[in-house]
């Protein structure tokens, strides 16, 4: 009996170690996912590195799935004395998990945006003017970029984001007004940026 109870208390031990064992390894992968993504949050600014935002600028998919590893390791971690307890903590679970998986896929469906239109400079094929509709709904919401560079280097530049309710007006077109000049032309405004030649960061001209 006393050999019975001291190979059950080892067996107990070992299943405990090998559960901290996880618990640590989830968390390192939570860890690891939320240091993936920080490059990609970093380049996701103005004059941003545009290859590493679109491998790394995931915040959903990365830091939900920190969310949800962290969220195993506890309940892996936690010592459920009877089998009530494991099935109350699956039932509580499921509906997490199930609405987790579904925000991944909507943000999997509109990440990036839906591209409206794409044009090079006149005399550098290098720059270019993007604008993406980056609306969940119906009602767009335009955001226009300036590319510049090509493969690792490129960069991408905000010129901007406009909404039905801007008070800049809704937005109508972004256009190449000459070699180094764009002009955003909303109801309300016009707007005209330089790019500058050496660095490829555009700026507001003066009047």
């Amino acid at each position: 009996m006393v050999q019975s109870a001291r190979t059950i208390t080892k067996g107990g031990r070992m299943t405990a170690q090998r559960r901290r064992r996880i618990v640590w390894w989830l968390r390192g992968l939570a860890l690891l996912a939320v240091l993936v993504y920080l490059p990609g949050l970093h380049a996701s600014r103005s004059g941003g590195l545009v290859e590493v935002q679109r491998l790394l600028d995931h915040p959903v998919a990365l830091i939900g799935s920190a969310v949800a590893l962290t969220v195993v390791s506890m309940v892996i971690g936690f010592e459920f004395r009877t089998q009530w307890s494991r099935v109350g903590c699956a039932v509580l679970l499921m509906p997490l998990v199930a609405a987790g998986a579904a925000v991944v896929f909507l943000a999997s469906l509109f990440d990036g945006g839906r591209p409206v239109d794409r044009k090079a400079a006149p005399d550098r094929p290098d720059h270019v003017l993007t604008v993406t509709d980056t609306a969940f709904s119906i009602d767009p919401v335009y955001h226009v970029e300036l590319l510049t560079g090509t493969g690792w280097s490129a960069r991408h530049w905000d010129l901007g984001q406009w909404d039905e309710y801007d008070p800049r007006g809704y937005f109508e077109r972004a256009e190449w007004t000459g070699p180094h000049q764009i002009t955003v032309t909303t109801d309300r405004t016009v707007t005209v940026y330089t790019v500058d030649q050496a660095t490829g960061r555009p700026s507001v001209a003066q009047p």
